[in-house]
């Protein structure tokens, strides 16, 4: 029997020819071809007007929040729960981030504790789309209209996902994605800056290559101290394949959460993504929750996943539990609760229905259990 994986990409051979071509001739004056290719389909596809490849989703998030003006002494409002990259650009401004808590159905930033949180110091709401699922946009952006404060898409999770037909990552001030080999669509690492503010793109544009301006007469002049987070056009090879196979790649995450709701529909004491009536999610990672009353929690999962030889992969730790931001309180019940008894699905493209049944099966016997005690 085969190990189930959590995750991996799906990359074959117009991944490998694109590679090849840019090993073999992506060098002096086509260095940065594939990387423009990508950038341009990129944006096309969100229908942003901008888009900058980098390094990682946080090389993102710190340009895009430095070319804000976050600084010491702001505060930048994210949910509690979340992977450690949403919350470490905040810290490498010297800003604070402020934790709230997540909505029971989502799992996202809750918009009615963003207002409670907000003070004269908010520099920026930090909306991230957790696992493929959707923050409420109408409220968060209602608010950043209100009080005057930008809202910025950590999108790392949400290739696919859209909100009133509008692709993820292009509601915002700006947008951040990761390529990281666990993502719907991969570079093996890497990420993407997106907006529609020409003004906010010339800042990050500049800021990701040293402070040097676009078009300075001056050859090796920055203007000021910047940043280095550029993809490589090797990189970029690779993800010009991966956009022209988006759809495609998109269409086979959502057959897999298909799947797994079928074979779980009706069954009591489990929940999994929701899917808003306006919206569409990508579904990068289908994650089952099950109720509290079924006293199932992650450990149990975890003992059971490893048994049957499955990876195990638990639900986000709400980033105040972490040593690093032990100093900040945040009275986030939900965000507590949900890493106890919630737990992602494998979910790689390949994946076969037989594999997706052993997974299902696992949910089943813990429940089986829970019920036999």
């Amino acid at each position: 029997m085969n190990r189930i994986h959590y995750t991996k990409p799906s990359v074959g051979e117009l991944e490998a020819q694109y590679a090849l071509d840019a090993v073999q001739n992506g060098w002096g004056a086509r260095c940065y071809e594939y990387l423009t290719r990508f950038e341009n389909g990129f944006a096309r596809h969100l229908g942003a007007t901008y888009a900058i490849a980098t390094s990682s989703c946080t090389g993102a998030l710190h340009m895009g929040m430095a070319a804000l003006g976050v600084g010491a002494g702001d505060e930048v409002i994210l949910a509690n729960t979340n992977w450690i990259a949403s919350a470490a650009p905040i810290t490498y401004l010297g800003a604070t981030p402020v934790f709230v808590d997540v909505l029971p159905d989502s799992w996202c930033l809750d918009p009615q504790l963003v207002r409670n949180a907000i003070t004269p110091r908010t520099k920026a709401i930090l909306a991230v789309h957790l696992y493929g699922n959707l923050c409420d946009m109408d409220a968060l952006l209602a608010l950043g209209r209100e009080f005057g404060i930008p809202v910025i898409e950590d999108a790392a999770e949400a290739i696919g996902s859209q909100w009133r037909g509008k692709v993820a990552g292009s509601l915002g001030a700006f947008g951040a994605f990761s390529f990281h080999g666990t993502k719907t669509m991969t570079t093996g690492e890497g990420g993407m800056f997106v907006t529609s503010d020409k003004a906010l793109y010339e800042r990050v544009l500049t800021l990701s290559n040293h402070g040097r301006v676009a078009g300075c007469a001056k050859q090796f002049w920055p203007e000021f101290v910047g940043f280095k987070y550029k993809m490589s056009n090797l990189q970029a090879a690779v993800g010009c394949a991966q956009i022209e196979r988006i759809e495609e790649l998109i269409a086979r995450k959502r057959a897999i959460f298909a799947n797994y709701a079928r074979a779980l529909e009706g069954v009591p004491g489990v929940s999994l993504n929701p899917e808003p009536a306006h919206g569409r999610n990508g579904y990068w990672m289908p994650t089952v929750v099950f109720d509290a009353d079924t006293g199932i929690h992650r450990e149990q999962m975890i003992a059971a996943f490893q048994a049957a030889d499955i990876d195990a992969r638990v639900f986000f730790w709400p980033l105040s539990s972490l040593p690093m931001f032990s100093e900040y309180v945040a009275d986030t019940p939900l965000a507590f609760a949900l890493p106890e008894r919630a737990f992602n699905l494998p979910s790689y493209h390949d994946m076969t229905d037989a594999d997706q049944q052993r997974v299902v099966q696992v949910v089943l016997d813990l429940l089986a259990c829970r019920h036999t005690l």
